[in-house]
């Protein structure tokens, strides 16, 4: 028995033991620069990973679920399954299904988790549904897990997973509320006795809970969000749903880091690519560009916000910048009078600082190229800076036409710069690498056809 695994996070991780466990042959991919699980062959083509499989597991996320399955299509077995195992809306599985139905002999399932893979990894109990579903049911339950297979048709399995999610998300988000109070009222300790009281597995419950909801906070609130949409579809008014929702986002808000492993699997990837996987969006205006050539940089922004033509601010954001941190400048777009330029550039880097991106002006091109510092900007001006203020750092600042938070990632090359809120940093680099497969092998296909003519 052959399984492929696409992300190799920590439920992929968990699944990947129980397979091997059970004796079978495991390949995996993940865009991540995430640890490859012990026993897992892991490929750096997802195509790869896929091929050969009896079955292939979607572990990636909702929102890449769609670009994970039309990546690897081309590249399944026949007779394999393939059971998308991402926490997504109806819609969402309805549309893989679709993907997967344009390959022939191969079967798709709707696989929902219903309950913690943490805690009871690949023996989590599950709901399967769609026309795979009889296999992958058995498949899973050979690994001692308990399977109900309701039939039915793509997006049925993950409705009943929401329908749970309307009340396990909302409890999640509940706990965390009622403990941040508890802390603000110097009664934390009290309120975590009242809430273990009342749960079945005491403070274990009540950690697992509350731990698990602030550490998957994003995921989680796409998963609430997609229940409280459900309730709305079905005439249920979502009132707490919807407030669970936001308690799951402002976790994710507040987090605001990238993950350091994220950072180094972004180097090589072009903007472009990860301006079309997002559709477009978060790409800055072109008057924005690189003042030399081949510059590069992946990092957390480090917001400033200053008058035109002054960089006071800018000086107090160098005291704090931090390593593999990019200096993200809202200078009104004036062009008059140049920000920074070798001085400061060298300052930086002695902090660690990999680049800035300047909705102004700069200068000392020259030397910034000899020193390998990229800097991005709308204008090249030998005048200096005022040094007057006022302004900011550590803000959301507006940097051509687009909105940047502290510890957003910013990438940057020769095409220009694309800002990621932090929360979508992970799915981001699934769906531009994907975007990057795709375009290689059309790229590879016309080259091959010129050829042949």
């Amino acid at each position: 028995m052959r399984v492929a695994i696409l992300g190799l996070g920590e439920a992929g991780s968990l699944y990947s033991a129980g397979f091997l466990a059970h004796g079978w042959h495991v390949t995996g991919y993940d865009p991540a620069d995430v640890a490859t699980p012990p026993g897992v062959t892991r490929h750096a083509d997802a195509a790869d990973a896929v091929r050969d499989a009896d079955m292939v597991v979607s572990l990636t996320s909702a929102r890449v679920a769609v670009r994970a399955a039309r990546g690897v299509v081309p590249h399944l077995r026949p007779g394999a399954v393939y059971a998308d195992m991402n926490s997504a809306a109806v819609a969402v599985k309805t549309e893989v299904a679709a993907v997967i139905a344009e390959a022939e002999e191969i079967a798709f399932a709707d696989v929902a988790v219903i309950g913690s893979v943490p805690e009871h990894g690949s023996k989590t109990a599950l709901v399967v549904s769609g026309g795979g579903s009889a296999a992958a049911a058995r498949y899973f339950r050979e690994l001692g897990a308990t399977v109900e297979d309701i039939g039915g048709g793509p997006g049925d399995a993950s409705r009943r997973k929401l329908l749970r999610s309307s009340f396990m998300k909302g409890l999640g988000a509940l706990i965390v509320e009622s403990t941040e109070a508890g802390a603000a009222a110097n009664a934390l300790q009290w309120v975590r006795d009242q809430i273990a009281g009342e749960l079945a597995g005491s403070y274990s419950s009540l950690d697992r809970l509350h731990d698990g909801t602030i550490k998957h906070a994003q995921r989680r609130g796409t998963e609430a969000a997609a229940a409280a949409d459900l309730l709305d579809e079905m005439g249920v008014a979502p009132v707490l749903g919807r407030a669970a929702t936001q308690v799951h986002l402002r976790l994710a808000d507040s987090q605001g880091r990238v993950e350091d492993e994220l950072l180094p699997a972004y180097h090589g990837l072009p903007v472009a690519n990860i301006g079309d996987a997002r559709d477009r969006m978060g790409l800055l205006d072109s008057g924005i560009r690189p003042l030399w050539k081949g510059a590069h940089v992946v990092g957390r922004a480090r917001t400033v916000w200053t008058r035109a033509g002054d960089n006071k601010a800018l000086q107090e954001a160098l005291e704090k910048v931090r390593p593999g941190e990019v200096i993200v400048i809202n200078g009104h777009g004036d062009c008059n009078r140049a920000l920074m330029g070798e001085l400061i550039a060298e300052r930086a880097r002695s902090r660690g600082c990999v680049g800035m991106v300047i909705d102004g002006a700069a200068r000392d091109v020259e030397t910034l190229a000899e020193i390998g510092f990229g800097v991005w900007a709308r204008a090249v001006s030998p005048a200096g800076p005022y040094k007057n203020g006022p302004g900011y750092i550590d803000v959301p600042v507006a940097v051509g036409g687009v909105v940047c938070h502290p510890g957003d990632l910013v990438v940057a090359d020769d095409d220009g710069v694309v800002v990621v809120p932090a929360a979508e940093a992970f799915t981001s680099l699934a769906a531009g690498r994907a975007v990057e497969a795709d375009e290689t092998q059309r790229r590879a296909a016309i080259i091959a056809a010129r050829s042949a003519s």
